[in-house]
Order: C-alpha cells, then sequence, then structure tokens
C-alpha cells in the first residue's frame, strides 16, 4: 500500500546558473499551495550551503551547476546524511549520466525539455519515497535490458571520477576549471583525463568532441569547444 503523506507545505530550493530557469520555476511553485521556495542560488557550493543549512526537503538542480560539480554535491550531500530529496534538471539522458547521477544519489532525474507537469509528478514521487526518471528516458537501456544488437555503451569503461571529467571537457571547461568544480588538483584532472583518452582510444581533445557529438553526448542546443588545457 503507498503511503499517504500528511497534508503539509513542503520546502524547495532551487538552483540553475540561468536566472530566468530559477525564476520561472519559483513563479510555477507559487501557483502550488503545498509548495514554498525557500531559496534560489545559480552555484553549487552555494546550494550546498543552503542545503545544509536549510534542510529543505527538496533540491532541485541543474546537472551542470558552476563552481561545484552537481554530482560532487550530491555525494556530499548524502555523505552528511541530510534528508533534502534530489532532483537534477538535465539535458542529457544518455545512460551514463543517468546511471552515475543514480549512483551518486539524486531521486529524479528530470529532462528540461518536460513540461511542467513531470516536475510536480517527480515531487510527489520522491516525497514518497520513491525514484522519479523522465518518462522520455527509456528505462531499459538505463536498467541495462536493453534489446541484444543494441551498440554497447561506450561510456561503460568509465570509472565515476572520470566520466565526470570527460562531461566538464565536452563542455568546454579547461583543466583547471575542471579542477575547480570537482575539488581536485590540476594534476589529478591531468591524470583522469590521460586515463578516459586512453580507455577510449582517442589522442586529442578534439576527437573527444568528435566523439561526443557522435554519440549525442553533449548538451543539446549547446556549442561544445575544443580547449586547451
Amino acid at each position: 500500500m503507498v503511503p499517504i503523506r500528511e497534508p503539509k507545505t513542503y520546502s524547495i530550493l532551487l538552483a540553475d546558473d540561468l536566472t530566468l530557469i530559477r525564476e520561472g520555476l519559483a513563479a510555477l511553485c507559487l501557483t502550488h499551495p503545498n509548495l514554498r521556495v525557500v531559496g534560489q542560488c545559480s552555484e553549487g557550493v552555494s546550494a550546498l550551503k543552503q542545503i545544509e543549512a536549510n534542510r529543505p526537503d527538496v533540491a532541485v538542480l541543474d546537472l551542470n551547476l558552476p563552481d561545484l560539480h552537481t554530482l560532487e554535491l550530491v555525494r556530499r550531500v548524502r555523505e552528511a546524511n541530510l534528508p533534502t530529496r534530489i532532483v537534477v534538471l538535465s539535458t542529457k539522458q544518455d545512460r551514463k549520466t543517468v546511471v552515475e547521477a543514480l549512483r551518486c544519489g539524486v531521486n529524479g532525474f528530470l529532462l528540461k525539455s518536460a513540461p511542467w507537469t513531470q516536475l510536480m509528478e517527480a515531487f510527489d514521487q520522491v516525497l514518497d519515497g520513491g525514484i522519479y526518471i523522465s518518462p522520455e528516458i527509456d528505462l531499459n537501456k538505463i536498467l541495462g535490458a536493453s534489446a541484444s544488437g543494441e551498440k554497447e555503451d561506450p561510456l561503460e569503461c568509465l570509472s565515476a571520477r572520470e566520466h565526470q571529467v570527460f562531461s566538464l571537457l565536452i563542455e568546454g571547461l579547461r583543466n583547471k576549471e575542471i579542477a575547480s568544480r570537482l575539488e581536485l588538483s590540476p594534476k589529478t584532472v591531468d591524470t583522469y583525463r590521460a586515463s578516459l583518452m586512453r580507455k577510449l582510444d582517442i589522442h586529442d581533445l578534439a576527437g573527444l568532441v568528435k566523439f561526443a557529438i557522435r554519440w549525442d553526448l553533449t548538451s543539446a542546443g549547446g556549442k561544445t569547444r575544443a580547449s586547451s588545457a
């Protein structure tokens, strides 16, 4: 039997580096009598501080927050045993990205192209203790039950850290920027970068970008630039 939540007002934190998206989500939350936006921010570090200080019921986070990588933020929230449920908003829907997000402890994975009603469905499900994934994402692929004969996930060989570095590289960030986002040393980022390129049999950043485009791993509508370290 599905537990029935007692009627109450749920606190919501919104974090996205685009003000229009944040304010749009806040305005939509205002139309729901049981939702109260208790904070807005544009960076990962600020989002983490607000979660630690205010412990909102749900934090809605862009998957690619600046300053502190969103999945690193999620990992820290889970390590601290904070009760906040986390829903990430993403333009990506490749298997590796979704799987890594779930492994880090997100409660919901919602595509930015989704309608408002899906965010409400996500809130209901995660507040009831469940996991929500946008219906547009093929769960068979996510769970590894895809039909035989499909192409193998090319990123399956990467570790969680290597995948984070890969994702930021194809977004156009330089090594020092990646080191700052993941709170690693530039030398450690260099090591992860060399390792992931070796595993993918790619020898330069331009090749990495071409690989990402070929496998549709770049952000929808975004521009990927090949940057030097």
